[in-house]
């Protein structure tokens, strides 16, 4: 990779990513769709799920092959839109979150510099 580019094409890549998986990524491609399979969630309620959080692991291929698989199963654009903005609010409240960790050291400075 250069410039955060691949140097080779995409079958090449896939290619390259079997040999160097042996068995590892047929299995997990085995997981995958077990997993996307028909359960307690329908299908539709499952691509929405991953739609969001595809933004939130910002995963490039993964949101354009879950919006493409979201859509066929009826999903309305305005439903990936709350979808990703649901994503987005649980990304940002997590940093918010986590703000008690610094506010919890900026205590022990203070105790610790009166």
């Amino acid at each position: 990779m250069t410039d955060g580019k691949p140097t080779g094409s995409m079958q090449e890549l896939a290619d390259l990513r079997k040999r160097y998986s042996g068995d590892i990524l047929d299995r997990w491609r085995d997981f995958s769709r077990q997993v996307f399979k028909e359960n307690v969630l329908s299908e539709h309620t499952k691509e929405l799920i991953a739609v969001a959080v595809a933004h939130v692991t910002q995963c490039p291929d993964c949101i354009r092959i879950h919006t493409r698989k979201a859509l066929k199963h009826g999903i309305t654009p305005e439903e990936l839109m709350e979808a990703i903005w649901v994503a987005a609010e649980m990304r940002s409240g997590a940093a918010i979150a986590h703000s008690s960790i610094a506010l919890e050291e900026v205590l022990k400075h203070s105790s610790e510099n009166g």
